[in-house]
C-alpha cells in the first residue's frame, strides 16, 4: 500500500574545506546510513573568507568522498560551485 512505500527524499549533509579527520569519519557515517535507506544525499561544502581561493581543496575532499562511498553510490550531480557553496549529489546504485 502507499503508507508502506519509501519516498526517495534528498538529505543534506554540510561540511567544511577544512574539517577535521574524526568529523569527516562521523559525516561519511551518516551518509552511508541515508545511502542505504535510499535517500540521495546532497553534499554542502561551506567556503567562508579566504578558503575561496583554495577551490582546490574543497574538491579533493569531494573527490575523497566519491572514493569512500564507491561501493554504494553512484555520482548524480558532479561537484559545481554555486556562490559560496561546493555542491555534489550522491544517489543510490
Amino acid at each position: 500500500a502507499r503508507k508502506s512505500q519509501k519516498t526517495q527524499e534528498i538529505k543534506e549533509i554540510k561540511m567544511r574545506p577544512n574539517i577535521d579527520d574524526h568529523d569527516y569519519d562521523t559525516k561519511m557515517k551518516k551518509v552511508l546510513e541515508f545511502i542505504d535507506e535510499g535517500d540521495k544525499v546532497k553534499i554542502t561544502l561551506r567556503f567562508r573568507g579566504r578558503e575561496l581561493s583554495h577551490g582546490q581543496l574543497g574538491m579533493a575532499l569531494l573527490q575523497r568522498v566519491q572514493a569512500d562511498v564507491v561501493e554504494t553510490a553512484k555520482v548524480e550531480a558532479y561537484p559545481r560551485m554555486e556562490g559560496r557553496q561546493m555542491l555534489m549529489v550522491l544517489a543510490p546504485k
